[in-house]
């Protein structure tokens, strides 16, 4: 099943019917450890429409309320080995090496809904970089009891070269005024997303592909339920949080993104999430 927040209410889908959630609050909706099972009785008590359907084409807002975004690093081996290369003159590279086999994984602040862009919204890249690239990410949906319950596409936007300076720049690097987007859903299944989901990230610049690549969840070195152990050892999250589980794509080192470029990042069984740059 998928929940879709929008700018006329919630919108749940299941099976090819689409439900108007009315009245409910977004934050108490998803903050539940029994969320599939919940979802599955308003499908059995609501009926289904397809003018609800045509909300979203142009209303989606991005599955968020109060919830935080957060982020792991290093989790796959391209992006170690990206991350060794972009920081290696700085001496940094070694950093990723040890952080890629450490048992403590590397996490971090991510962004604040503010900073979130929408679906079809702006994500930017900063003015001070000149190496910006998006990371595609399987993110997840924590409610605050810990329990993973849903999932969504993430756009991780990253400046290579303020990051590759020194790693201690990567908040600088990582968070900032539309650094960050996800959506278009949030996917609830019955049981954990299979490892086989590929991510696909297509960027067009003039309409016209730049950069296709894939690759398969699988290949993420650790767990799911491994980050969100670490992230939920000391930090408490009231609403539920969001989790970026790291990227296994990276774009190579003479591209750059440009103002107008469209980010594509695909995920079987979620959808599309589609943003332009600023």
């Amino acid at each position: 099943m998928k929940l879709y927040k929008t700018r006329l209410g919630i919108v749940l889908e299941a099976e090819n019917q689409f439900y108007f959630l009315s009245d409910l609050d977004w934050d108490t909706l998803i903050n539940q450890d029994n969320l599939h099972e919940t979802l599955t009785s308003y499908t059995q008590t609501l009926t289904a429409s397809d003018e609800y359907k045509l909300w979203l084409t142009t209303d989606v807002l991005a599955p968020l309320g109060r919830q935080e975004i957060w982020a792991a690093g290093v989790t796959y081996l391209r992006s170690r080995d990206a991350r060794m290369e972009e920081s290696q003159d700085a001496g940094g590279g070694s950093f990723y090496d040890r952080v890629y086999d450490a048992e403590r994984p590397e996490i971090f602040f991510k962004a604040t809904p503010e900073r979130v862009a929408n679906p079809l919204g702006q994500v930017r890249i900063r003015k001070d970089s000149q190496w910006n690239v998006p990371e595609p990410e399987l993110t997840l949906f924590i409610t605050s009891s810990g329990k993973i319950v849903g999932y969504t596409c993430g756009n991780d936007m990253s400046s290579r070269d303020i990051e590759g300076e020194n790693p201690l720049y990567l908040p600088q690097a990582k968070s900032y005024d539309g650094s960050a987007a996800i959506g278009p859903c949030l996917y609830v299944p019955s049981a954990p997303i299979d490892p086989g989901t590929a991510i696909r990230l297509t960027i067009l610049r003039n309409d016209s592909p730049v950069f296709d690549q894939q690759i398969a969840i699988s290949q993420m070195k650790r767990q799911h339920t491994e980050l969100v152990s670490f992230l939920f050892r000391e930090c408490s999250f009231a609403y539920g949080c969001y989790l970026m589980t790291g990227t296994g794509i990276v774009p190579p080192d003479d591209f750059t993104l440009q103002s107008g470029d469209e980010i594509h990042i695909q995920i079987d069984g979620i959808g599309t999430l589609i943003n332009t740059v600023a």
